[in-house]
C-alpha cells in the first residue's frame, strides 16, 4: 500500500541510516566511553563507605603489617584524586573502602593515630596498610620501616579534632 509518503517515516516505520563512514562511528563510541568512565569515577568517589563496608562485609578490626610510603610518591595523585603529601595523616589500604577513617594502633608501643584511607596499594603488596610518613612518625615506627598494627574501622565521618589530636 503506497501512501505517497517518502523519507525516513515512510509507511510508519523509522528508517535508521548508518553513519556514512566508520571514523565517525568510532569517534561517537569513544566519546560515549569517555563520558561513561568520567561519570562512573565521580560516582565511585561519592559512594557511602559505611554502606560499602557493610556490603563488602569487611571486619571492623583487622591485624597485619604496616609500612610507610616512599618519598618518591610525594606530589603524585592518589586514587581519590588528592595530591599525596607525607605531612598529612593518610593511608593506602586494599581491604577497606576509600574515604573512610580508621584508627591504627602500633602493637609494639601501643601508640595510635587516626588516618583517612585515600589510596590503594599495589595488588601484590602483602601488607595490610601503607601510611604517610606523618602517620608513621605518630606511631613511632619510621626507624623500623615495618610494624605490626591493629586497624579499627571508624566510618566515613571525620573524627573530631580533639579525638585526632589526643588519640595516643
Amino acid at each position: 500500500m503506497c501512501t505517497g509518503k517518502t523519507g525516513p517515516y515512510a509507511n510508519g516505520i523509522l528508517i535508521v541510516r548508518p553513519f556514512k563512514n566508520s571514523k565517525t562511528m568510532k569517534n561517537v563510541l569513544v566519546v560515549i566511553a569517555l563520558m561513561f568512565s568520567f561519570f562512573a569515577s565521580k560516582a565511585q568517589m561519592k559512594i557511602d563507605s559505611i554502606a560499602l563496608n557493610k556490603q563488602r562485609n569487611v571486619p571492623v578490626t583487622q591485624f597485619g603489617v604496616a609500612s610507610f610510603y616512599a618519598d618518591k610518591f610525594e606530589g603524585q595523585r592518589t586514587c581519590t584524586d588528592v595530591v599525596f603529601t607525607q605531612k598529612k595523616l593518610t593511608a593506602a589500604c586494599n581491604t577497606l573502602p576509600l574515604n573512610c577513617w580508621i584508627k591504627v594502633t602500633n602493637l609494639r608501643n601501643k601508640k595510635s593515630v587516626m588516618v583517612k584511607v585515600n589510596d590503594r596499594m599495589h595488588p601484590s603488596n602483602p601488607r595490610l596498610i601503607d601510611m604517610s610518613k606523618a602517620a608513621a612518625l605518630a606511631l613511632g615506627y619510621t626507624g623500623h620501616g615495618l610494624t605490626k598494627v591493629k586497624i579499627e574501622y571508624l566510618g566515613k565521618n571525620k573524627p573530631d579534632d580533639e579525638e585526632i589530636a589526643g588519640n595516643n
